[in-house]
């Protein structure tokens, strides 16, 4: 007579380790999703249905690592002060956010061709984490064991490779969110992993300011590039538990044919151009930041104390909005870069109005932070509003070429909105935020005129 154990007779009920790990993970998939329909399954596989709850998770965790880690390595503001601190010359500091930018969004078009012959896209995913992580790692080294001229154009090398690193997720990402987690629930997907991010963020921010002098070496900056490195790690383990539905292939010839007939979507899909010259035009949000920046330092000594706020405000924004706007975006997505535009317009031209008739007011931090953190909730809006808008109008078959035709007008846009910086040196800082803020302004009329896709 055979004994009947427990786990024999779990493995014969479906009660066993798999069953409950599954209870658990649909249990915090009901939690998170947050209504009675969270078996929703509105516009993905069928067959993808039932990993839904794995999928959510996985991509949750993965975008949530990448996210603290590209906080860790900004180019907005880790790297400057590095280079800073490396005695790099000034000229490579101007490059970081072009370079950062342009970098993941240029090779987009012909990247995309190759993606489109890949049934499974996750993979492409991974190794964009995974080189990420290499790039990151070779960056420390540099700037613990270079200094100078050496070490700047060493780590803006570096930057390029990077860039072209987190092209491949940006151009894979979209596509694998959009074949594995349904409508409606990837805006909520997004705003949890930026909003936990967030406070990650603030954190690290919270640390350095409670540091001030005393993390002033370039030894916290190493340590800073190599967390961020393990992150990208750490993160392509996690997206590798993915269940992914093979997808279509078409369009996955000849690079430069791909990419030619791709930019043809631009002349024949009139909602998606209407939506590329929106994001265009929304370039005036992100580009605002770095001259807040510099109103900033115009009133600080450089001390990591000063990056340590910036920090706080940018990580308070993010853990405080991206669930709202999360939410707000599986609603309208439309409506979340109308807000957050209109906010940032809004913003811009009250702090030009305090610099022309009160400047005293934005020498005091605690107004400055004010400042900066609901400019960070509006950046945060926008980021989060046109990317749902995007996966939302997108199908599967176009998705990857939208991204890639919309990110490479972007990129090449990002790099003429540069030149916006001839204006603070021909005028001054605050002159520069009140055009950007007339341009947000601008972008938010526009954007009420696209059509509703989310819901």
């Amino acid at each position: 007579m055979t004994k009947t154990t427990p786990a024999s007779a779990n493995a014969r009920s479906g009660v066993g380790s798999g069953a409950s790990s599954r209870t658990r993970i649909d249990s915090l998939y009901d939690l998170a999703t947050g209504d009675e329909d969270a078996r929703v399954c509105k516009d993905i596989p069928a067959a993808s249905c039932k990993d839904q709850p794995r999928n959510f998770f996985a991509y949750l965790g993965a975008n949530l690592l990448t996210k603290v880690a590209d906080e860790l390595c900004s180019a907005k503001l880790i790297l400057p002060w590095l280079l800073g601190a490396l005695g790099a010359p000034a000229v490579l500091i101007g490059l970081l956010v072009p370079i950062r930018e342009a970098g993941v969004l240029l090779p987009q078009l012909a990247v995309a061709a190759y993606v489109r012959r890949m049934p499974l896209r996750a993979p492409v995913w991974i190794w964009g984490a995974l080189l990420s992580a290499v790039t990151l790692a070779l960056m420390a080294l540099a700037a613990g064991t270079l200094d100078g001229a050496a070490a700047g154009w060493s780590i803006v090398a570096l930057l390029v490779v990077f860039s072209l690193s987190r092209g491949l997720c940006s151009v894979s990402a979209k596509d694998v969110l959009g074949k594995t987690v349904s409508k409606a629930r990837r805006g909520n997907l997004m705003g949890l992993s930026a909003g936990i991010a967030g406070a990650v963020t603030l954190a690290l921010g919270l640390l350095l300011q409670f540091l001030g002098n005393a993390a002033q070496g370039v030894a916290v900056f190493v340590l800073l590039l190599g967390a961020a490195g393990l992150l990208f790690a750490l993160s392509a383990l996690v997206f590798r538990q993915i269940r992914e539905q093979p997808g279509a292939t078409e369009g996955g010839g000849n690079a430069l044919d791909t990419a030619l007939a791709s930019i043809g979507l631009l002349r024949t899909d009139a909602a998606f151009r209407r939506f590329v010259l929106v994001r265009v035009a929304l370039l005036s949000v992100a580009l605002a930041p770095p001259f807040y920046v510099l109103l900033l330092q115009q009133g600080s000594d450089g001390a990591l104390a000063g990056l340590g706020l910036l920090i706080i405000a940018s990580g308070l924004a993010s853990s405080l909005s991206a669930p709202v706007w999360g939410r707000l975006s599986d609603r309208s997505s439309r409506l979340v870069m109308v807000l957050a535009a209109a906010g940032s317009g809004g913003l811009g031209v009250l702090t030009w109005a305090m610099a022309r008739w009160d400047g005293a007011l934005l020498s005091s931090p605690a107004v400055f932070a004010v400042l900066f953190l609901l400019l960070n909730v509006a950046h945060a809006g926008v980021r989060l509003g046109r990317k749902v808008y995007l996966v939302d109008m997108a199908t599967s078959d176009t998705r990857a070429a939208m991204v890639a035709v919309s990110n490479t007008v972007i990129g090449i846009a990002m790099l003429l909105g540069g030149l916006v910086g001839i204006l603070a040196d021909l005028y001054d800082a605050a002159f520069v935020i009140l055009v950007l803020g007339l341009g947000s302004l601008v972008a938010a009329a526009y954007a009420a005129r696209l059509k509703q896709v989310s819901g």
